[in-house]
């Protein structure tokens, strides 16, 4: 005999995915919304919401719901920081704050390797954890900052030191954010 529901499962399972990836695509899109205009880069809550995108939805789908929130951006949806006021889609990803749009991917891959690891089951492990996978997004952002503007530029005072407390808090939230998850699955 043949079982719909067994038959069904690898599609919901793809569905239920993609339903998840558009959401925290939306998640970011909200997040980038909410600003500190800092020059030549924003400071936005985006870091706070990949990290949990990584821990709850682990790597993959973490990963494909800033694949679709880049792609949208892409697009020309105005889905980035400051948008449409400074530009929309690709001109707006070519400028200052592109390298850290790409290095969102790597964070909540990473974020969500780390929650695949058991590192979100308590706090000292999880902001550790959270404050690495957020490293991750200033090595392609300094890099492509420092190309665009010149690496003569006091890039590190341009596009890190603004970002290091409000870096700090927001990871800290992450991690204790995907803790409080955990343990509520856990019940």
């Amino acid at each position: 005999m043949f079982d719909t529901a067994t038959a069904s499962t690898p599609a919901r399972r793809m569905a239920r995915g993609l339903v998840l990836a558009f959401a925290g695509s939306l998640l970011l899109t909200a997040s980038a919304k909410v600003s500190v205009p800092f020059y030549p880069v924003p400071m936005t809550l985006q870091t706070l919401a990949l990290l949990v995108l990584g821990f709850t939805l682990g790597p993959r789908l973490g990963a494909l719901s800033v694949i679709a929130y880049l792609a949208q951006g892409a697009a020309g949806l105005p889905v980035f920081a400051d948008t449409p006021a400074k530009g929309i889609g690709l001109a707006y990803m070519m400028g200052p704050t592109g390298g850290y749009l790409l290095g969102f991917i790597a964070s909540a891959w990473l974020a969500g390797i780390f929650a695949a690891g058991g590192w979100t089951r308590t706090l000292w492990r999880a902001l550790p954890a959270s404050l690495l996978a957020q490293v991750v997004v200033f090595v392609p952002g300094l890099i492509w900052l420092g190309a665009l503007i010149g690496f003569d530029k006091p890039i590190l005072a341009l596009g890190l030191y603004p970002f290091i407390i409000g870096g700090i808090v927001k990871s800290a939230l992450a991690a204790a954010i995907a803790v409080a998850l955990v343990r509520h699955r856990a019940r």
